[in-house]
């Protein structure tokens, strides 16, 4: 019995040799298609027990390179990025396994690249749920993916999502600032302020005063334009906050470098309030500062009603 059970041993182990070295001469002809075959020897292994370990432990140490492979292949050729992502996974598995880093981190930027692909293929089709849980998943291996955070930050701004876009385009920002990119900062920072600037021009225009304010100081976080502080000119004015509204209408007033046209709106505002503060001969002059396009009726009705000279 014992010379039996010697026999049978030789042949399990032997059994895993042949299909390790089966595994290794068709890596040299055609690597992607090995992998089944050392998954196959790994099984044998694991079957035959202790005595195989070995050859268990070098069909493994092949795997993860192999793996890495076939992922890449079916990314940047394939472009089949669902495919590269389940392959990824089992690279990332197996590279942990044996403790190689490199291929580890080879695996994690292909996992980038597919996720980050998946999400603008899904923010372009307007599913943005699935956009965000993509990008998510980029962040998720990489935190410092700046384009990943932007195109976030996007998703929540098509949205709608004011709150969750702020939060992410301050992270966006935060992170330009630690790799010192001031030129980008200036374009986000930008696109945002007139972002919010434009949501509270709505809310100023149906009269919600509160909403509109809170959208024109979240802008101001991001700096300030003319238009803004036209904003605030004509939403001080509505809440009778006069002396507020002549500091922003002359602020705008200071950097609008354009026609009179161009002009004539911050000096309806600032007549507005000169009125409201009884100052109706600065408000006089100002009307008529005001009287060009579509501020000429209503500058002109103003200035009958008020008798100015």
């Amino acid at each position: 019995m014992a010379v039996a059970s010697m026999t049978l041993f030789a042949q399990t182990k032997n059994e895993a040799i042949k299909s390790f070295n089966e595994s290794v001469e068709l890596m040299k002809a055609d690597p992607i298609s090995s992998i089944g075959s050392f998954e196959n020897c790994i099984k044998i292994c694991t079957q035959v027990g202790d005595s195989a370990e070995d050859i268990r432990l070098k069909a493994a140490q092949v795997l993860p390179g192999l793996y890495y492979q076939k992922a890449y292949d079916l990314l940047t050729n394939d472009k089949k990025v669902n495919e590269s992502l389940a392959v990824s996974k089992k690279a990332l598995v197996a590279a942990e396994e044996m403790g190689n880093t490199r291929i580890k981190e080879n695996t994690q930027k292909i996992m980038v690249t597919a996720y980050a692909s998946m999400g603008s293929g899904y923010f372009s089709a307007n599913e943005n749920e699935k956009a965000l849980l993509a990008f998510d998943s980029v962040l998720a291996i990489n935190p410092d993916h700046l384009a990943s955070i932007y195109n976030k930050a996007l998703t929540y701004r098509k949205t709608n999502n004011t709150a969750m876009f702020g939060e992410t385009i301050d992270l966006y920002i935060t992170k330009l600032k630690a790799a010192g990119d001031t030129a980008k900062i200036a374009q986000v920072s930008k696109s945002t302020l007139e972002y919010f600037r434009s949501n509270g021009a709505k809310a100023n225009q149906a009269n919600k005063l509160t909403d509109a304010l809170n959208y024109f100081n979240t802008a101001s976080k991001y700096g300030t334009d003319k238009d803004l502080y036209y904003q605030y000119a004509n939403l001080y004015n509505k809440q009778k906050k006069y002396n507020e509204a002549i500091d922003n209408a002359q602020k705008g007033l200071a950097m609008e470098t354009g026609t009179p046209e161009a002009k004539a709106k911050f000096y309806y505002e600032l007549a507005v309030a000169q009125v409201g503060k009884g100052d109706n001969g600065n408000a006089c002059e100002n009307f008529k500062n005001a009287m060009y396009g579509p501020f000429l009726q209503a500058s002109k009705a103003q200035r009958t009603n008020m008798k100015c000279p």
